[in-house]
């Protein structure tokens, strides 16, 4: 028994929703080289503004639900965990799509984030069939 451990609840901690997940994802690839800077956090941002989940909804919100989900974990990498809580496949593959067109916005796609669009496949269950496909129209969204 820890010292605190008369102040923890003995509920579970509340399920995180679709759009702190989704913001959530967003952020992971943003700062797979292990940190994220303010470029990033505003390109993240601009993501926010076009997605119809975050309607109506502040960044700043979202985004401190976000880190409240991250601090449930040991480390930024094992919140990655946190991700097999969608609601649905078709949010399960929004987040891959949105977290491999972030990977591949910046021109060159670092093992980091190869490592960790990987880790997300995995964990979001999304087939290679799939895959292939979003990998396709964007290699096409950002051909040179």
């Amino acid at each position: 028994m820890g010292l605190l451990s008369m102040f923890r609840s003995e509920a579970p901690a509340k399920k995180a929703s679709d759009d702190v997940l989704l913001l959530h994802t967003m952020l992971l690839m943003a700062g797979a080289d292990g940190y994220l800077d303010q470029g990033e956090v505003e390109a993240v941002e601009a993501y926010f503004t076009q997605l119809p989940e975050f309607k109506g909804k502040q960044f700043q919100d979202v985004y401190a639900e976000a880190r409240k989900l991250v601090a449930r974990y040991s480390n930024l990498r094992e919140s990655v965990k946190s991700l097999s809580g969608f609601s649905s496949e078709k949010v399960r593959k929004k987040a891959f799509v949105l977290a491999a067109d972030l990977a591949m916005a910046s021109g060159d796609v670092s093992e980091s984030e190869d490592e960790l669009l990987t880790a997300m496949q995995r964990i979001l269950e999304i087939d290679d069939g799939t895959v292939q496909k979003v990998l396709d129209v964007l290699s096409m969204k950002y051909a040179r």
